[in-house]
C-alpha cells in the first residue's frame, strides 16, 4: 500500500480512529508513523497483528499528516474497506 493511497481513500486519522476501525473490523490498511510515542502505538501494532491488517510504516508524523490532506502531524490513519 503506498502513501498516495491515503490521498483519496475512505480512512480515519488518529490512533483513537484508527483502534475503533480495527476493532470493527472494517480496516483494510494502517499507517503509523516511526516517530510516534511507541507508548501509545503498542496496542494498535497488537491489533494489527492479531487482525492480520497489512501494516505501513511512515518515516514521521509529519510525512503521514500530509499524505492525509492534512496540515498537522498524525500518529496513524488507516484505509477503510
Amino acid at each position: 500500500m503506498a502513501l498516495e493511497a491515503l490521498k483519496n481513500a475512505n480512512r480515519v486519522i488518529g490512533i483513537k480512529q484508527v483502534t475503533k476501525a480495527l476493532r470493527k473490523g472494517i480496516a483494510q490498511g494502517v499507517y503509523v508513523a516511526d516517530d510516534a510515542d511507541a507508548h501509545y502505538l503498542e496496542p494498535l501494532l497488537e491489533s494489527c497483528k492479531e487482525q492480520s491488517v497489512k501494516l505501513v510504516h511512515v518515516e514521521t508524523m509529519k510525512a503521514l499528516g500530509e499524505a492525509c490532506g492534512i496540515e498537522v502531524g498524525a500518529a496513524a490513519a488507516a484505509i477503510l474497506q
